[in-house]
């Protein structure tokens, strides 16, 4: 523990004083003051000088967050797009995704899919397929080798780990057998990049900066292998008078929000120095000790393995109680933040609101213990 203790110190010192208990880094981790001065340094910058001037004199900062989100993917050629979060990332690689003969296009993904994801893939046209899965919703490998052999989908898109139960799937294993198929593999890390070990090598990864890598909020990325980047045809072609741009650029053409891409990539830049191996123990170590703390809580199961590799815990009311007005009371009465994860999140796999909770590196068991203590106070309040 002495190193997990080290990092946490670390971690926590970094930072404001949390303005209570923070159980939510799946929704919106802590930015560090480091973070916070990189952006804030970039705000004033543009005021100085010039926004366009600023934003030349950042590229170098952003490029080395490019890489950085190359690297933590296991695709150093890939090209890296900037956007404004995960789901806006899926949104530009399905526009551009090439269409198939007849201009049919289709998807194989899990029934756990995130809600917002299957809309996008609805409103591009794409033609849904759902995967085999095991009980706890993990993807059966050997049933989705058969399926997908026997009618290739144009692409395969896999949420790493779901916004509804912190699940791992076995990404490596399915990112091999893609490339056994010839299949494209599309990762959705927004709640993986950070958590678990995303480097596998998929054709396609994007996520979000404000979870795991704890950066600022309204900042994602869209990293691509260059051999697929340019067989994308994005929707959006930048203007004839514009200079010639690679397909990368024309998916990141348009206004942003410079100063939080450069907070993104000193979140980064943190990440890679604490180092993403010792983060990812840490919080599966977290994630393991949270659940056995949770597992005798009355009124309540905990959803994953007690060896799940994730920081993640999801607790389902076995009584009638109601997560949204428990949530609510532990904010409001505790000042403990938490989640409510409602069936949009999951509409093809879930049937009932679930609460989570999802500790980053700087909490402590004791603090599992304290919400513990509270969850059952807000249980019997909101009955």
């Amino acid at each position: 523990m002495t190193h997990g203790d080290s990092l946490a110190d670390r971690w926590r010192s970094a930072r404001p004083p949390a303005a209570g208990l923070h159980l939510d880094s799946a929704a919106c981790s802590r930015q560090s003051l480091a973070v916070l001065d990189a952006a804030a340094r970039h705000a004033r910058h543009e005021a100085e000088v010039g926004g366009y001037v600023a934003a030349e004199a950042a590229a170098p900062v952003l490029d080395a967050g490019r890489v950085a989100v190359a690297a933590l993917c296991g695709a150093p050629d890939a090209e890296v797009v900037y956007t404004t979060g995960a789901l806006h990332a899926l949104d530009l690689l399905l526009g551009g995704w090439p269409r198939g003969p007849g201009g049919r296009r289709t998807v194989a993904c899990l029934p756990g899919e995130y809600g917002p994801n299957l809309a996008v893939m609805a409103a591009h046209g794409f033609e849904r397929r759902l995967l085999p899965t095991l009980e706890d919703g993990r993807v059966a490998l050997d049933d989705a080798a058969l399926a997908l052999a026997a009618d290739p989908p144009d692409l395969v898109h896999l949420t790493a780990v779901g916004s509804h139960r912190g699940v791992v799937q076995p990404v490596s294993m399915v990112a091999q057998l893609c490339a056994e198929l010839g299949l494209p593999l599309v990762v959705d890390g927004a709640q993986a990049l950070g958590q678990i070990d995303c480097a596998v090598g998929a054709d396609v990864t994007y996520s979000t900066s404000r979870k795991w890598i704890a950066g600022p909020r309204g900042v994602g990325v869209l990293a691509v292998r260059r051999e697929l980047m340019e067989r994308l045809r994005p929707r959006l072609e930048p203007p004839e008078w514009v200079s010639p741009l690679s397909v990368a650029r024309q998916l990141e053409f348009g206004e942003a929000n410079v100063a939080a891409r450069v907070g993104f990539s000193c979140a980064l830049g943190e990440y890679l120095a604490y180092g993403p191996d010792v983060v990812r123990a840490r919080l599966a170590q977290l994630g393991a000790a949270g659940r056995t703390v949770l597992a005798d809580v009355p009124g309540w199961a905990v959803v994953e393995e007690d060896d799940e590799p994730s920081a993640i815990t999801t607790l389902a009311p076995l009584d009638g109680a109601d997560p949204q007005a428990v949530r609510d009371w532990l904010l409001s009465q505790r000042r403990i933040l938490t989640t409510c994860v409602g069936v949009q999140r999951a509409p093809l796999e879930i049937t009932r609101p679930v609460l989570r909770i999802s500790p980053h590196v700087d909490t402590t068991v004791e603090d599992v213990e304290t919400f513990a203590e509270a969850l059952i106070a807000a249980t019997a309040a909101t009955a």
